[in-house]
């Protein structure tokens, strides 16, 4: 039986280019990756499929401060308050509100919820 394992570059080799990451979304309706929500990269999709989120749109509804909490509880360590803020902009994007980047979030976080 042939071995079917995966062959390494030659040292020096090109690599294959990368796939560019997936256009943010201008519209809630144009969001079908996570990735594509202002404010979501890699890393924070990935804690929202933590949460059972695999859409968009399963966002539009839900309490951006719940989220956070869950996060914390499944990660077994409090989260930065930056995670919060981007949850809320992920939320209110996803309900109709314009594209903001997370950081104008932060007031209202702290007005709204104060230390987290």
């Amino acid at each position: 039986m042939r071995n079917l394992q995966t062959r390494r570059p030659a040292a020096g080799a090109p690599r294959p280019p990368k796939a560019p990451p997936p256009r943010k979304a201008r519209l809630a309706a144009e969001c079908e990756k996570l990735e594509q929500l202002p404010n979501i990269g890699p890393s924070i999709a990935a804690d929202l499929r933590t949460l059972g989120i695999q859409h968009p749109q399963e966002l539009a509804g839900r309490d951006a401060y719940l989220l956070y909490q869950a996060l914390g509880e499944k990660a077994g360590r409090r989260q930065d308050p930056c995670v919060l803020d981007t949850f809320m902009a992920a939320t209110a994007f996803m309900e109709g509100a314009p594209a903001r980047p997370w950081w104008e979030y932060t007031a209202l976080r702290k007005a709204r919820y104060g230390v987290v």
